[in-house]
């Protein structure tokens, strides 16, 4: 399990860099002369960037690489965080996470790859928990360590501390993981690339533009009208292509599809929470950054502890059972959080989000197994592009919902400042969203994802019914 622990430290940089980021949203604002809710656009620019490159990882994987790809990722990405911190301005700053997009596009899916291609199935849970548990240590730490840079040094150390971490993962994958490149690589789907960018681009834009101050009411309808007409393009290019960049094929087995769709409801629920939750702690409650953090490691906390017992859990109960439970009960913990107000206690601030950070780190584990349970070997690059995808475009839609909400609701009683009932609205919402995901998992088979899971419903089914077929 070497090479999952050295993947690990990539989603360690990436994971750290993200919860920091959170943190120091409003004092970002305020040295950047914007409102903290118009920073979700340093969110959202470097999620639009792994939108548009990561259909592309698998195949630059296969064909320069997948180590030397890797490496190079990781170079980009610590160059994008060196420009971050040195950013003067909104659009200097987004620019700067486009580029860190670049790195991450590749570095997070092509890094799962290598794992998926070096792990027998029987194994793959126990590989999962070994090259997430580390990377959770990044949200574990990032709260607190975001807080105590911003309030005591300046935000733009969030970005500089990456430096270090990114040498050390550069100098581990170099030594230890081996180079794979696969002997014949079909050529590029150029048009394709060029369509999914495009749309994606254009939706990402089209839906951030909603509500933005300055912002004729025209360009946002209008970009989503454009994304959706090239969309339809890129979907139809896909099904006549012989060897797509994104293979929509994929979603005729069943767990894959029910993976990707139901996990995208869940996610657009989840992204939400690390943009709207230090917000709601500083500018609602007015918590110093510091503070906020400390509370907020809890998440992470709980998602640590669940790394413990996943497979147990699985084995157990199953995917399926496991899913449908578990998207309810992340879902309301999620619209508990929105009805915290500025005298609650922290105890209980506390352990409400120490306990969803368990649920919902189970939620992920569960949906990033089950989703290439039943993908062929051959298809397996493939399929991690299009799940990375969906994934990264899911968690940015989220962010994005949570800042439009805010945005509305400011809007409506008129006020200049966001309070705590603004954020009451914008949780229960997202919860909502979230709660939708549990009609996709109740279709799963009871055995879906056995093999890997090791869960039989039915142990006296022969073997070729237990298996989970497309649909």
């Amino acid at each position: 399990m070497l090479v999952a622990l050295i993947i690990s430290c990539a989603l360690f940089m990436e994971n750290l860099d993200a919860t920091v980021l959170a943190t120091a949203l409003p004092a970002m604002g305020e040295s950047l002369g914007v409102s903290p809710i118009h920073l979700s656009l340093a969110i959202t620019a470097y999620i639009l960037s792994l939108a548009v490159f990561i259909p592309i990882s698998g195949w630059v994987a296969d064909r320069f690489g997948s180590s030397r790809v890797f490496r190079a990722a990781i170079v980009l990405f610590t160059l994008g965080s060196v420009a971050c911190g040195l950013s003067q301005s909104l659009p200097q700053l987004a620019l700067a996470r486009l580029l860190q997009g670049v790195g991450g596009a590749m570095m997070v899916p092509v890094g799962r790859l290598v794992l998926l291609r070096t792990v027998p199935k029987d194994q793959l849970v126990r590989a999962m928990n070994y090259l997430t548990t580390p990377a959770m240590v990044g949200p574990l730490i990032g709260p607190p360590i975001g807080g105590l840079l911003t309030t005591y040094l300046s935000w733009r150390w969030i970005f500089f501390i990456n430096i270090p971490i990114g040498l050390l993962g550069l100098y581990l994958s170099w030594r230890y993981i081996a180079d794979h490149r696969e002997e014949a690589v079909a050529k590029l789907d150029g048009w394709g690339f060029v369509n999914s960018g495009v749309a994606l681009a254009a939706l990402m834009a089209g839906f951030e533009s909603i509500g933005r101050d300055g912002v004729d009411w025209r360009v946002a309808p209008s970009l989503l009208a454009f994304g959706v007409l090239v969309g339809i393009v890129a979907v139809r290019h896909s099904r006549r292509h012989p060897h797509p960049l994104v293979d929509l094929d994929l979603l005729k087995t069943a767990t894959f599809r029910i993976s990707v769709v139901g996990g995208s409801l869940f996610r657009i629920c989840m992204g939400a929470i690390p943009f709207l939750l230090p917000l709601m702690l500083q500018v609602g409650f007015g918590m110093t950054a510091f503070v906020s953090g400390l509370l907020t490691f809890a998440t992470a906390a709980g998602a640590l502890v669940m790394k413990m017992t996943a497979g147990p859990i699985l084995r157990r109960y199953g995917f399926r059972q496991a899913l449908v439970i578990n998207s309810v009960l992340s879902a309301l913990l999620t619209g508990a959080i929105g009805l915290f107000r500025p005298e609650t206690p922290v105890p209980l601030i506390l352990l409400v989000l120490l306990v969803g950070g368990f649920f919902r780190s189970l939620q992920f584990t569960g949906l990033n197994t089950l989703a290439f349970a039943d993908v062929p070997a051959a298809r397996m690059s493939a399929a991690t592009s299009l799940s990375s995808m969906v994934q990264q475009v899911s968690l940015g839609m989220g962010v994005a919902t949570g800042a439009l909400l805010l945005h509305t609701t400011l809007a409506l009683h008129g006020g200049a400042q966001l309070v705590p009932h603004d954020f009451m609205v914008a949780f229960l919402t997202v919860m909502v969203i979230g709660l939708a995901s549990f009609f996709f998992f109740i279709r799963l088979d009871p055995d879906a994802g056995a093999e890997v899971s090791g869960h039989h419903s039915h142990p006296l089914r022969p073997a070729t019914e237990h298996a989970a077929g497309d649909d």
